[in-house]
């Protein structure tokens, strides 16, 4: 992409913003141009000197310029012309855009009141200033609140119930380890730059064993893999408490100085038996014994999870039974023993987020919360969803693709389809969500923004540096909230703060010129790398819970329990389990699936299907299978695999609507049915998630 017009060159540094845990450091090349044309980015390559990332940047950033440059993107204003979901618009101006939303949210406001606004920012940007300098704006509106998330708080919850916390060891203190479990993540496809560590533990005798519902790519190099039913990895850990308890290789030392409710936990785990739990997991009674005796014996003994198994109705009791794990060992004493998922509460440790949100523009009001994963409800009027308020009358939708990423999508569609809602939509392309909207507004990429990163993968902060001036007319998100704060006539001086005004009050013990200068700052964290080597626990007892008080007065089991969830009563009608995995390594979610050097080089959508399901159902490698239940139907091309067990059936999410057969829908130009139109909007047993996968399905010949 080099310019014979160049005269001069420079490289720029910046911070992966994607929801992703490794938050990599790059370096952009720009040219300058002899003839005065705007600069123009040449290359983009890894930071060689990022002390976690090392300069390797993943599939889907490699070609980050392509999507920056991509004559595809929304780069002006748009007002739609066309019906709901045809995707034609027109070109309108910054003042047009602006005055039309200003006028509906007044209009709104008087007759419905602000809450009848919802504004529904995902995680498209995880940059400080992109995900959470709008609350300020909508603070001030005293707009509904979105509540709950698509993805990582039920991790959080689930875990603080037992360790009052979220945190974890630093991952890159794995390379410690003499045995690594990694238990429902894909670490060699969603977590690249931990693996290194790994592979030195490895190197030095370490063990890993790899725990997961599908065998993956991380599967296929673990030392031991064990493919448990999906949602009974409870059972699983209970019966591995059953035999650490029964066999005497409890750290009773650790325990009794440090937990609570031992005796309670041991006598409820006795009725936990490896047959029981072989019984319900699909797991053999000696790869149990095995397990548990290889965690109660090896030492340090680490275990590694992500997000991916909160998405059961009971993925809170995932990540509160798991961490009593290290606990019962005595994991904590060592370095690179314990258990390890987000660092991201470490870095908030150096956020101030109330200056960054400044909730205190509510000034006494209280609004109420919409839950996220309810979007589908929350737009088609359900009450309970609309938390007694009235409905809602506008949609701004920030940094996501619902009609994608969000559970239940027939059902967000039919709320999109609604006449007297408005909706705008702030993205960087037209999105299957974008062609439905009143209004469409141009977002910058990342290498036209400056802000901070604060990652939830390692302990590194990472500053990141506008490279190039926005293309078009492409505005930051911390800018298009202060454009929308002047259109509706607000002077609170806190609404127009400049970009840098608010991350020095947001980190106020960074030295912001420093981080500047330097890329990145290390966060906070014990020097030897033992975070709660002696206790320390954040928890009420101020120790770990293995029974948990707190949990029964909110209506939940108080010591770790297994149950199934409602969807299962529905087996009979919707024989199969259904599994959304993110199983691709050149898009991230629904961010790069479109793009001509990503989707396409993963070939298009399928239902992965095990042999003696296949041959049941009469189907054949590339034949195409109706997957269905209550919430929706595809058609999808069928792979035959030993990578899914019988019973349990497989599309991986973040392909658009356009990718999947009879993608453009009912012939209107709309988009059609995607992975999510199938999978379940329940709630989490708490912490605010969704059980994407505790869903039913038929399949059949199409």
């Amino acid at each position: 992409m080099s310019n014979p017009a160049a005269t001069t060159s420079r490289t720029v540094h910046g911070t992966c913003h994607h929801d992703c845990p490794d938050s990599c450091g790059w370096q952009v090349t720009v040219e300058a141009r002899a003839d005065g044309a705007a600069p123009v980015a040449v290359q983009m390559r890894g930071d060689a000197a990022h002390p976690y990332s090392q300069g390797e940047l993943c599939p889907k950033v490699n070609r980050f310029l392509d999507r920056v440059y991509s004559p595809d993107r929304v780069l002006h204003p748009l007002r739609r012309v066309g019906a709901k979901g045809e995707g034609r618009f027109e070109q309108i101006t910054w003042a047009e855009a602006l005055d039309e939303i200003a006028t509906r949210f007044h209009g709104i406001i008087a007759e419905h009141g602000a809450e009848a606004i919802m504004p529904y920012v995902s995680a498209g940007n995880q940059s400080l200033l992109a995900i959470m300098f709008g609350d300020r704006f909508w603070h001030h509106l005293g707009a509904s609140r979105v509540v709950g998330a698509l993805c990582g708080a039920v991790a959080g919850a689930g875990s603080a119930t037992t360790n009052g916390t979220g945190k974890g060891i630093d991952p890159s203190d794995l390379v410690h380890s003499k045995l690594i479990i990694l238990w429902g993540t894909n670490t060699r496809l969603t977590n690249r730059h931990l693996w290194p560590f790994i592979d030195q533990a490895r190197a030095a005798g370490a063990q890993e064993i790899d725990i997961d519902p599908l065998r993956t790519i991380t599967s296929d190099s673990a030392d031991w893999f064990l493919q448990p039913l999906p949602g009974t990895d409870v059972a699983l850990m209970l019966a591995m408490m059953h035999v650490l308890i029964r066999d005497g290789l409890v750290d009773h030392e650790w325990v009794a100085a440090h937990t609570v409710g031992f005796d309670d936990l041991a006598a409820h785990v006795a009725e936990w038996t490896p047959a029981r739990a072989a019984a319900t997991t699909g797991l053999a009674i000696d790869d149990i014994e095995r397990l548990a005796v290889l965690y109660g014996t090896i030492r340090p003994a680490a275990i590694r999870t992500l997000i991916g198994a909160e998405h059961h109705e009971h993925g809170a009791m995932f990540f509160r039974t798991l961490t009593c794990l290290p606990a019962l060992v005595g994991a904590w004493r060592d370095q690179g023993g314990g258990y390890a998922r987000s660092v991201g509460v470490w870095s908030n440790e150096v956020v101030d987020v109330d200056a960054l949100t400044r909730p205190d523009l509510l000034a006494g009001r209280t609004t109420r919360g919409l839950e996220m994963v309810h979007l589908g409800r929350v737009l088609t009027g359900d009450e309970q969803a609309l938390a007694g308020g009235p409905p809602v009358k506008a949609a701004f939708m920030i940094a996501v693709n619902a009609m994608v990423s969000v559970p239940n999508t027939e059902l967000v569609r039919r709320g999109l389809l609604r006449d007297d809602l408005f909706t705008v939509v702030n993205d960087q392309f037209l999105t299957d969500t974008a062609r439905y909207a009143d209004i469409v507004l141009p977002a910058t990429t990342q290498i036209e923004a400056t802000d901070v990163v604060t990652s939830w993968g390692h302990l590194y902060l990472g500053w990141n540096e506008a490279a190039i001036a926005p293309l078009g007319e492409a505005v930051s998100n911390s800018e298009l909230h202060r454009r929308l704060a002047v259109a509706m006539g607000f002077t609170e001086p806190a609404l127009l703060d400049d970009d840098l005004t608010v991350l020095r009050a947001a980190l106020p013990t960074i030295d912001l010129e420093q981080l500047r200068a330097d890329g990145v700052v290390k966060v906070p964290y014990p020097a030897d790398g033992r975070p709660f080597a002696n206790g320390g626990f954040p928890t009420p007892s101020g120790k770990v819970e293995l029974r948990c008080d707190l949990l029964e007065a909110l209506g939940q089991p108080a010591l770790p329990s297994y149950a199934e969830p409602a969807e299962a009563a529905l087996a009979t009608r919707y024989p199969y389990a259904l599994m959304t995995p993110k199983q691709h390594t050149r898009f991230l979610n629904s961010s790069y699936s479109h793009l001509p050097k990503h989707g396409p080089l993963e070939g298009s959508p399928f239902v992965e299907l095990h042999a003696t399901d296949a041959a049941t159902l009469g189907l054949a490698e590339g034949q195409c299978a109706r997957v269905w239940n209550d919430r929706g139907e595809l058609q999808v091309p069928v792979r035959i695999s030993e990578r899914v067990r019988p019973g349990v059936v497989s599309i991986p999410w973040g392909w658009w609507a356009g990718q999947h057969a009879g993608g453009a829908g009912g012939g209107d130009g709309a988009p059609g049915p995607v992975a999510n139109s199938l999978t379940n909007d329940t709630l989490t047993d708490w912490g605010g998630g969704v059980a994407f996968w505790d869903t039913r399905v038929s399949v059949a010949p199409a």
